[in-house]
């Protein structure tokens, strides 16, 4: 497919697109790093509003996806949570650890072990450890990783014929990294998100932006991939009339101006989705679902307590997998901060009432 026809706001056709084009750089990036000490560069998952179908504002699309990383040979991974950040932000360190070689060594493997070797001999005939390129202090570092990816993009015009004609153009980016994609005379904006899986689970930590300061080294848990699957697993059981993600698209543009965030409304209707049949979703239930997603925000607010969606979700869909800690643990309340701050919590219900009075406008002109 080398050209996107029609507008943005398809948003799966674009989906489709970006997934081809990350697939055959990865694919591409694979050959050219074989036999290196960087990272290993696995299959692009798709994550964020526009891979699970919809997006509050079609015409400004940030499509994101997560590169899995395993180690390479001669290295392990282990992941070590933080305990100094807030109760309600899990961190991890991505500790690199090398790995004996000797066997492989003695079995004729082009490769000499990082532990047992005379460094002498390691710095005339081999490439540099992990430890000495992308970590600090024997921590994977997220800014490293980002500028090795970039500079790889950079440095790499490839030759296949397939990618001659989807440029990746790098945009300033520190932690995650951001491109803007071109075919034809349509362009597409692309951050790279870089993720070590827990285990065989569905949970990674990754290289997503944050919000307040914080050492490179530190992994922040995402549940972008669960998230993703489980709107993929509704969309599967959604009649061809379901109006589960426009309810969603229409709901965040309301937000707009306020201190809610999309991510709550996502949640909210998460949770209704998980509660209602599919066939609840309907055209003909349109009107019922958007009062339904207000009333819920508005008993969240009164309660102070919006649940996780996926931490401790005991309903989830059993194709979703998670860490055992995951599994077990109390969902952490989205909405503490209007628990402890009185002012928060006032503010927040004022918004709702503008919200509130917005969404009968809407519904009104709808009906």
């Amino acid at each position: 497919m080398e050209r996107i026809e029609g507008p943005v706001e398809d948003l799966q056709r674009v989906c489709e697109w970006i997934t081809d084009l990350m697939d055959d750089y990865t694919i591409y990036f694979g050959h050219v790093l074989f036999d290196s000490f960087y990272p290993v560069l696995h299959r692009p998952i798709g994550v964020g509003s526009a891979f699970e179908g919809w997006s509050p504002w079609e015409q400004d699309v940030v499509y994101r996806v997560l590169i899995p990383m395993t180690p390479p040979r001669g290295h392990s991974f282990h992941l070590e949570l933080d305990g100094e950040g807030q109760r309600h932000v899990r961190n991890f360190r991505v500790r690199v650890q090398l790995e004996c070689t000797c066997t492989r060594q003695q079995q004729g493997e082009n490769m000499l072990c990082f532990l047992h070797s005379p460094e002498e001999e390691l710095r005339s005939n081999q490439d540099p450890s992990l430890l000495d390129t992308l970590c600090t202090d024997s921590y994977l570092d997220v800014q490293k990783t980002a500028r090795w990816f970039q500079q790889l993009v950079k440095a790499i015009m490839p030759p296949l014929p397939q990618l001659q004609n989807r440029n990746l153009i790098p945009l300033p980016s520190t932690h995650s990294c951001q491109f803007k994609a071109i075919s034809g005379g349509e362009s597409f904006r692309i951050e790279i998100l870089f993720g070590v899986r827990r285990g065989g689970s569905d949970i990674f930590v990754s290289s997503q932006p944050r919000e307040t300061r914080t050492p490179s080294t530190l992994w922040p848990e995402t549940y972008a991939v669960a998230e993703v699957k489980f709107f993929m697993h509704i969309a599967r059981k959604a009649p061809p009339d379901s109006l589960h993600l426009r309810c969603l698209q229409l709901f965040c543009r309301l937000l707009l101006g306020t201190g809610f965030s999309n991510y709550t409304l996502k949640t909210i209707v998460m949770h209704l989705l998980n509660g209602l049949p599919v066939s609840q979703w309907r055209r003909k239930y349109f009107l019922q679902r958007m009062r339904d997603i207000s009333v819920n925000l508005r008993c969240s607010l009164e309660e102070k307590c919006l649940n996780h969606f996926i931490i401790g979700n005991k309903r989830l869909p059993q194709e979703i997998s998670l860490p055992l800690d995951i599994a077990a643990a109390e969902p952490p309340n989205l909405f503490h901060q209007l628990a402890r701050c009185p002012a928060a919590h006032s503010q927040a219900m004022s918004e709702y009432q503008d919200i509130r009075r917005q969404l009968a406008s809407v519904l009104l002109i709808g009906s």
